[in-house]
């Protein structure tokens, strides 16, 4: 393809996308597929010669399309907002359109500056002081194991440079909660720690929030037992109900005996950009590590989740490579993004939040989430006010957990009343929703967030609702 054939395409493509994006809330929400449909619909053998960019284009809306749930649909309430604004979606193109290659600061210099520079404009607008300093990762889950990976290291003085985890004589302990999202046990594995050397510390109620003092007491257990308490992941805005572990209380209790705190932010992150939201993570200031993903509420386009630390050197030092053919005569001046994580050569991505930053404001972004906000508190008076209905965990942020329960209905034949309306809903394409499990019984949550959506997507999802409830 020759710069002017890829013009040309491209102007069908950009057209094509405005147009999906303008008559979106025309689509079903959820994707309209049966397992196998989208790759039956494509040939067993790659294609023996070139195909017109117009070709793909009809694939695209005929094949693809349906099989995508629409996250952008004003509609979806499922599992948590994953916006793609525009702006951002502008940079992701010139991402890919410049082709970089960041292996090194020589490699493409303005890559490396720029991220410096939306990293620490992202570090003033959810206040942190100046004794972070940030990068971007793929998502939270990376974030997290790197977060392990360094705490690990510290707590065994650099075990990684005799041998490992393996020759250690006491095992290093991990500490977080069943609320924690499904990455951090993925990352406390994949960090060698065990299973057996995972402790889920009990939580204070409906709250699901770590508790204080069930933290102390284990970790001091932990210690009689001639173990070596490692880490603390302290979730703040976790996936089921948006629980906010108590970060004051953690890094104070961590702080007496050394533990590393990762604080993993990485939906209620985005929340932090207000103000009036900051107390949800008191303390904030003395933990390790952060993550959160600007991917998610805020509405960067994936993949874009920040990674911040206070010991840039303890980092660099467990992470580096520094193989020759890597070297420059100016590596003591510059930061050098390999050695802030686990791979080697990075995309552009500061891009996508350098162009939404700079086209649509932070205060516009700032406006949509209090507006979600408001959303939230009004959708959770509707349910709690209806009878029968229940909102089963506090309305931090922008998630509701609800549940339908009619007199004399609960155990199994709850659950089964539960996933059938809800399954209903989302099968119809009409609005997606996504269930869950709390304390052992199914739920609904309603997560409100796409950029899209307003007050009246509200009022017809609690229509919806009622009327499947009605109908069942």
């Amino acid at each position: 393809m020759t710069p002017e054939e890829f013009r040309s395409a491209g102007h069908e493509l950009i057209d094509w996308i405005a147009d999906y994006r303008s008559n979106l809330d025309q689509r079903p929400v959820r994707a309209q597929v049966d397992p196998g449909e989208v790759r039956n619909a494509f040939s067993k053998q790659p294609p023996p010669t070139p195909r017109p960019a117009d070709q793909l284009l009809r694939d695209l809306e005929q094949h693809i399309v349906p099989g995508i749930t629409q996250v952008q649909h004003p509609m979806h309430f499922g599992w948590f907002p994953s916006n793609a604004s525009l702006a951002s979606t502008l940079g992701d193109i010139a991402s890919s359109g410049l082709g970089t290659l960041g292996i090194s600061w020589e490699s493409c210099p303005a890559l490396t500056e720029v991220e410096e520079v939306v990293c620490d404009w992202m570090r003033q607008l959810i206040g942190l002081s100046g004794n972070w300093e940030g990068c971007i990762q793929d998502t939270a889950s990376t974030a997290c194991l790197t977060a392990l990976l360094i705490a690990r290291e510290r707590a065994s003085d650099y075990s990684e440079n005799r041998g490992g985890l393996q020759a250690e004589h006491k095992p290093l302990i991990v500490y977080t909660t069943e609320e924690a999202h499904s990455s951090v046990v993925k990352a406390a594995l994949l960090a060698g720690f065990g299973r057996d050397n995972l402790r889920m510390v009990p939580m204070v109620g409906a709250t699901r929030a770590m508790s204080g003092p069930a933290l102390a007491r284990q970790i001091e257990a932990d210690f009689d037992a001639g173990n070596l308490p490692c880490a603390i992941v302290a979730s703040v805005g976790s996936t089921g109900v948006t629980a906010f572990d108590p970060v004051d209380e953690i890094v104070e209790i961590a702080a007496e005996h050394a533990i590393w705190v990762h604080v993993d932010a990485a939906m209620a992150g985005s929340a932090m950009l207000l103000p009036e939201c900051r107390h949800l993570w008191n303390g904030v200031e003395s933990s390790d590590s952060i993550s959160w993903n600007p991917h998610k509420w805020m509405g960067t386009i994936l993949d874009c989740s920040l990674f911040y630390v206070r010991d840039v050197q303890h980092l660099v030092r467990v992470m580096s490579t520094n193989p020759s053919y890597l070297r420059s005569t100016v590596d003591s001046e510059v930061k050098q993004y390999r050695d802030w994580g686990i791979p080697l050569g990075r995309r552009f991505r500061a891009l996508k939040l350098w162009y939404q930053l700079n086209i649509d404001g932070i205060d516009a972004i700032r406006e949509r989430l209090r507006r979600d906000l408001d959303n939230a508190r009004w959708f959770a008076e509707q349910v709690a006010q209806r009878e029968h209905w229940q909102v089963l965990a506090p309305v931090n942020l922008q998630t509701v957990c609800i549940r339908h329960q009619p007199p004399g209905l609960d155990g199994d034949a709850l659950d089964r009343h539960t996933l059938g309306w809800v399954n209903a809903i989302n099968q119809s394409g009409a609005a997606f929703m996504s269930p869950s499990k709390l304390d052992g019984r199914w739920m609904v949550r309603v997560s409100i967030g796409v950029e899209a959506t307003t007050r009246a997507h509200l009022e017809k999802l609690w229509q919806l609702i009622q009327a499947e409830v009605a109908r069942g």
